[in-house]
């Protein structure tokens, strides 16, 4: 195993074991058996060191899982993207709380800027299909929103309390509140149409980047109505 791993793997270790608190320079160079300078030579500081223990474990999460690709209901794949979350949150508490619980004003790990955009792009499929109620940017941070404070109120309680039932009531919630259940152009007039044009535009190659860029604020302007 490199030296680099190998490190990642004993910090690993000693976050799920004792915390962040007890993922220190001098700990995790004595558990990987190297000296300290090596870490800050590979990770530049401690912050570093905890941002690849985050992404290493959740990368190493999504290799074990058989992650599907696009079905034809964008829906039900933003479904499936919430149970995946919320899975991996209350299997992996400590590297969960590091990635979305980091006490860092406006930090976030590598990790879960990653995640962030696998929902996005969920999002993105959603408003393609004209499904969407409101814009890509706020049905994904309400989505996000939702997900994350469920996790963070289930790892609060001890396991054997946990009602894991919440979890499917919040999912359907945000899903009612950002999506319709049939295409809404009709009983939403211009502003779902402005949105689901608005997420496939970037595959349209018949415009010019100038005609695009103004296309893409005038449908802004129209999606801005309601969201």
């Amino acid at each position: 195993m490199e030296m680099k791993t190998r490190i990642i793997v004993s910090a690993i270790e000693l976050l799920s074991h004792g915390g962040r608190d007890a993922v220190t320079t001098r700990a995790v160079a004595d558990a990987a058996g190297v000296q300290a300078p090596a870490i800050y030579r590979l990770f530049g500081d401690k912050n570093g060191l905890l941002d690849a223990v985050a992404e290493h474990g959740f990368q190493a999460y999504l290799r074990e899982k058989s992650v599907r690709k696009p079905g034809q209901d964008p829906v039900e794949d933003l479904r499936f993207g919430w149970d995946l979350h919320v899975e991996f949150g209350l299997s992996h508490a400590a590297i969960y709380l590091l990635m979305y619980a980091d006490p860092r004003p406006g930090a976030k790990s590598s990790a879960a800027e990653a995640g962030y955009r696998v929902l996005q792009e969920h999002i993105r499929r959603v408003a393609a299909a004209g499904r969407l109620r409101i814009s890509e940017e706020r049905a994904a941070d309400l989505f996000h929103a939702s997900g994350c404070g469920t996790v963070l109120t289930l790892l609060g309680k001890a396991e054997g309390q946990r009602d894991m039932h919440l979890s499917e009531i919040a999912r359907e919630a945000a899903i009612a509140a950002i999506t319709t259940d049939l295409p809404a152009f009709e009983s939403s007039g211009p502003v779902a149409a402005a949105v689901a044009l608005r997420a496939v535009l970037p595959d349209i190659g018949l415009l010019s980047e100038g005609e695009r860029a103004l296309l893409y604020e005038w449908l802004n302007r129209l999606a801005a109505i309601r969201s």
